[in-house]
């Protein structure tokens, strides 16, 4: 599989990187069980299908993912485009942690992921969630220092609202925004992404296939009573059956274009991304190799028409949110959630 590369950004905060990356929450047990065997195992899958830039947080296992990243990266750290994140403290689990995106803490926590990842910098540093106490020009600000001190190459914001992007952008550049986006979750296109189509930044989507629901692997009974996605409403019992008879709608469309269910999900966002004029480098995760190679078989596909007219309408049609807490994520604060 012959991968191309994109460009994030633009100028001299402009970021190359592989038009296809690796989202590494699934390497800390969000969705089952790993061990870090099999984890380096997949890492090395994905880097054999040409695959250069590489996800993480420091709040993904408490740390786990970075470290695992960091073990994977030994001695071949300048192969990939390596991304973490700050700005989630650490709680009591989903829906009780908070944002926190002051300077003093910014500053701290990059060391920190530094040594978990056994480098001496990263090529993409977001800030995860928008403090509601910190002023988003203080958290850019500080993110912007860690450029200028070498421990960071460009930087990033995750959640952020169109007006949030905005004043950031204007204290340091943002070479990437990531947020949820795919065929059933789409607020990103009302503000966030026509903010980043006007000032350059380039897009990151998360989730690219509805954490798991746009595939042909999924069965909602099969969900594991301690799997993340309980804690969301598109899973909650009372909306499931509704998104799975979607999902249903999905998968006939795929197998009529002879795709697997999470090739057609990214193949529908490369061409979204290019009606909307953004650059994108989505960054699905998973634990297996056989589902990568179905995601990845989406790069460079081109849907009919009439396939995207029917995936376009879907977004209206999922019952429930697709955050637990609506300010949590940008969509929530831009007035766009929730619908029911």
């Amino acid at each position: 599989m012959t991968l191309r590369s994109i460009t994030l950004g633009t100028g001299q905060h402009r970021l190359q990187t592989s038009a296809l990356g690796y989202g590494a929450m699934s390497l800390a047990g969000a969705y089952g069980a790993i061990t870090e065997a099999d984890s380096i195992s997949l890492l090395e899958h994905v880097a054999q299908r040409e695959v250069t830039f590489l996800d993480t947080a420091n709040i993904y296992g408490d740390g786990a993912s970075e470290r695992i990243l960091g073990t994977f990266l030994r001695h071949r750290r300048s192969e990939f485009v390596l991304a973490s994140k700050v700005g989630i403290e650490k709680g009591a689990g989903v829906g009780k942690r908070r944002a926190r995106g002051d300077a003093g803490y910014i500053k701290e926590q990059i060391d920190q992921s530094l040594r978990r990842l056994g480098t001496d910098h990263l090529d993409l540093y977001y800030l995860h969630r928008v403090d509601p106490d910190t002023p988003i020009e203080e958290s850019v600000g500080a993110l912007g220092e860690l450029v200028t001190a070498g421990k960071v190459r460009t930087i990033g914001l995750s959640e952020a609202t169109g007006e949030e992007i905005a004043r950031g952008h204007a204290v340091h550049p943002i070479t990437a925004v990531q947020s949820e986006w795919s065929i059933f979750a789409r607020d990103v296109e009302t503000h966030v992404l026509p903010t980043c189509a006007r000032l350059g930044i380039g897009f990151v989507p998360y989730s690219p296939v509805g954490r798991g629901l746009l595939t042909d692997s999924f069965e909602s009974e099969a969900l594991p009573a301690d799997d993340i996605r309980q804690n969301f409403p598109w899973f909650m019992p009372q909306n499931l059956p509704h998104n799975a008879a979607l999902v249903t709608r999905v998968r006939d469309i795929a197998a009529r274009l002879e795709l697997p269910t999470a090739g057609l999900a990214l193949a529908w966002l490369y061409q979204r991304a290019a009606a909307l004029g953004v650059e994108i480098s989505p960054i699905p995760g998973t634990r297996t190799a056989a589902h990568w190679d179905q995601l990845q078989r989406g790069v460079d596909v081109e849907l009919p028409d009439a396939a995207l007219t029917e995936l376009n309408g879907l977004a209206a049609e999922v019952s429930g949110d697709r955050s637990f807490d609506p300010r949590w994520v940008s969509g929530g604060r831009e007035g766009l959630l929730p619908r029911r």
